[in-house]
């Protein structure tokens, strides 16, 4: 925003100065030209910055998302893996139970 202000007031100081002489508007439209090449390649910078943070971002969130799927899918199978020690339990104890009558 700063940037934008100084800028504004250079390139308004520069077209005053263009009405003095020929010189004066030479350099006046060099500042012009300079002052612009300067927002451009400021603006160029701040869209690369945010696509970069954009991309650092997504790839945080697949990471996460992958580390999640993969607790979820051991969680899972611990629960399977439980599931079937206590079904062998009960069946166990049925038998047992059978057994002793």
């Amino acid at each position: 925003m700063k940037k934008t202000v100084f800028a504004t007031t250079i390139l308004l100081s520069a077209l005053s100065m263009a009405a003095c002489s020929p010189t004066a508007k030479n350099e006046a439209g060099e500042a012009a030209n300079a002052i612009s090449a300067d927002i451009n390649a400021t603006a160029s910078e701040a869209a690369a910055d945010t696509s970069n943070a954009l991309d650092a971002a997504g790839s945080s969130i697949n990471n996460g998302a992958a580390a999640l799927g993969a607790a979820t899918e051991n969680a899972i199978d611990k629960a399977d893996a439980e599931a079937d020690r206590t079904g062998a339990a009960l069946a166990n104890g049925a038998e047992a139970v059978d057994n002793s009558m």
